[in-house]
């Protein structure tokens, strides 16, 4: 219980607390909120929103921006239309706004999630969006009484998971797919 506890007990007198939809966020911590005042425009915001009505070029972009392989439109807009919570991050100046990090999570709404599709855009990593987008999905999943929450990683970002908590199955237990021929 201690991994729970440590995101959920007393909060980090280091850490800022950062609006997602009227839950409060802890992970930013004070330098990473003041890189976006300081060295971006005056105006410049970052907010973080569950508003499902996200534009799925924009999506796109942001994927395309990381590296990761296009997907048909309409399926990525079918699985934001079945994920259980989807979470968006933006950048907004003045009256426009950019899509910066983005996740959702899947699940069977009684014991289990999966946690997919997280990403920020490279401009952002490093400044604990990603690590506040991470600790608000779980937030969330564990408000719905979801106690197994899974992901699958690449190689080059398990160590960030690790950092969150998340390890190989303490079980022993492999995961196995199949996929058509």
């Amino acid at each position: 219980m201690g991994f729970w506890k440590s995101f959920f007990g007393s909060p980090d007198t280091a850490s800022t607390r950062t609006q997602f939809e009227g839950d409060i966020v802890q992970g930013m911590n004070d330098a990473s909120s003041e890189m976006f005042r300081d060295r971006a425009d005056v105006n410049t915001r970052i907010l973080f929103s569950t508003e499902r009505d996200i534009d799925l070029y924009e999506l796109e972009e942001l994927c395309d921006a990381v590296g990761w392989s296009r997907r048909p439109m309409r399926k990525v807009r079918k699985a934001l239309q079945h994920s259980f919570l989807v979470a968006s991050v933006w950048q907004v100046r003045g009256n426009s706004r950019r899509l910066i990090g983005f996740a959702r999570a899947t699940s069977d709404h009684a014991f289990n999630a999966t946690i997919w599709d997280v990403v920020v855009h490279p401009e952002f990593q490093g400044k604990g969006l990603g690590k506040g987008l991470m600790k608000y999905m779980i937030k969330k999943l564990r408000s719905e009484d979801i106690s197994n929450i899974t992901l699958f990683a690449d190689p080059h970002v398990v160590k960030f998971y690790q950092r969150m908590g998340f390890m190989a199955d303490p079980e022993g237990i492999k995961g196995m797919f199949w996929y058509p021929d």
